[in-house]
């Protein structure tokens, strides 16, 4: 069922590895044309051009963008009392892992009389970004909204595609999820009109002002990650995030139903999703091949589940040894990596790339996106090379604060002086020693301080 990359008996280059291993992705540049036009009537009309969008694409034309408190309340207390459970334990365990990544600030004594300090400032307003489509992500409101509210974004709007479904109002899964972590800005608009809705802001029909966000977090289709591309430097963005991907690396430890289980899991999610085994053992690869088969088959979305088996980001890469699936897996840099292996804390330990990383049998992937307390929104499309999940940095900003007194200045003024005028940018060199005298650039520098 699954594609075969085999790499025994080899020893591929990472050039050569970026080449071989299985890769989906999507090209964003090809819906530039249809978001462009979009992103800019929201820039120019804000609310009014966003809900026309919204009618367009959604079908449904909400009474206003921002949700009613009371409609909120109510999406809450209709909520299934075991889904209010499990929301309160994913929250809560998403808080214990995120408040210690909560950073202070630090201070640093240069010279005498001279220090730097560096504080950490949240973001003033962010906009989270919670998709529908194929599924309801209560879960994407959690691991959007908890590290903001550590890092102590005091002003959160979520935005969520409007339902025609539920009234023209995101789906009241969504809206409970959102009252259960006190977030009581909602906005019921989606798409490529709601990335630029937050971006640029506007009036709602109400009359109320929807003021704009600094910040957007939160994964999307195509056309959400375009209009995120579009609004860059408007706004920051957390990433363009790609189709979901899973990569496990295995050997004949593991259990063949069992990897299967988390790569029709993975597939789930959308058909242009990523499920990649690495193994050192042809007959374990054969076993998963025909797990996959009978659990794709028999599971709820089979049909979007098999076509995302059966594409070209997806299959099984054979390698000589567990030691050549690292370098393998490492090259892949997937947004989620299960070690299914002999040892395997030992063997994630040599990881340097990837989104997150499950170890052993019993952390599946399912549970990082739930309640093992760690953030599900992670780099995708090879991005865990050099970038890391949402966390509570996400939303802070490190600001560098430089205090010297005049005898601080003094002792490196000589310094400055001469890297100006290598630079040449002498005026740089003359703004130090005009705050010591008109004579300052003749004295020698051990004079400046007097």
């Amino acid at each position: 069922m699954l594609a075969r990359t085999d790499l025994r008996g080899a020893a591929p280059t990472l050039s050569e590895l970026r080449r071989a291993l299985p890769r989906g992705g999507t090209d964003v540049n090809a819906v530039m044309p249809v978001v462009t036009p979009v992103v800019e009537a929201v820039a120019e009309h804000g609310a009014h051009a966003a809900l026309d969008y919204t009618e367009k694409f959604d079908r449904i034309r909400p009474q206003s963008v921002r949700v009613p408190a009371e409609v909120i309340a109510q999406a809450r207390a209709d909520l299934d009392d075991d889904v209010t459970a499990a929301l309160e334990e994913s929250i809560r365990r998403a808080r214990l892992v995120h408040a210690d990544q909560r950073r202070s600030t630090s201070v640093t004594q240069v010279v005498p009389g001279g220090t730097v300090a560096e504080k950490w400032i949240p973001v003033r307003r962010v906009g989270l970004y919670v998709p529908g489509g194929n599924a309801v992500y209560p879960s994407s409101v959690v691991m959007n909204v908890v590290p903001a509210q550590e890092a102590g974004v005091q002003s959160l709007v979520v935005a969520s595609p409007a339902q025609a479904d539920f009234g023209g109002w995101p789906h009241p899964t969504i809206l409970a999820a959102c009252s259960l972590l006190g977030v009581d800005e909602v906005w019921a608009v989606g798409g490529a009109q709601g990335v630029a809705l937050l971006a640029y802001g506007g009036t709602d029909l109400t009359g109320q002002i929807l003021d704009p966000v600094d910040l957007i977090t939160g994964p999307g289709n195509i056309y959400v990650t375009a209009a995120k591309r579009l609004v860059r430097g408007v706004v920051g963005i957390d990433s363009e995030a790609g189709p979901t991907e899973i990569a496990i690396l295995a050997d004949d430890s593991a259990d063949p139903a069992i990897v299967a289980s988390d790569m029709v899991s993975q597939a789930e999610h959308d058909v242009l999703a990523a499920s990649v085994l690495v193994t050192d053992s042809e007959e374990f690869a054969n076993a998963v091949d025909a797990a996959v088969e009978q659990a794709a088959n028999s599971t709820k979305h089979s049909e979007r589940v098999n076509e995302a088996l059966a594409g070209k980001q997806s299959g099984i890469v054979l390698v000589d040894d567990i030691d050549t699936g690292v370098a393998v897996v490492d090259a892949y840099a997937a947004e989620h990596l299960e070690i299914q292996t002999r040892d395997a804390a030992a063997v994630a330990e040599r990881i340097t790339s990837a989104g997150a990383i499950f170890v052993g049998t019993y952390s599946p992937v399912s549970l990082g996106d739930y309640c093992a307390g760690s953030n599900h929104v992670l780099p995708t499309t090879g991005s865990a090379k050099y970038a890391s999940g949402l966390s509570v940095q996400t939303f802070l900003r490190g600001v560098h604060v430089i205090d010297y007194n005049r005898d601080a200045l003094a002792g490196v003024a000589d310094h400055v002086v001469t890297l100006a005028n290598a630079e040449d940018l002498p005026a740089h060199g003359e703004a130090v020693t005009a705050r010591f005298g008109p004579l300052a650039p003749l004295l020698a520098p051990e004079r400046f301080a007097r």
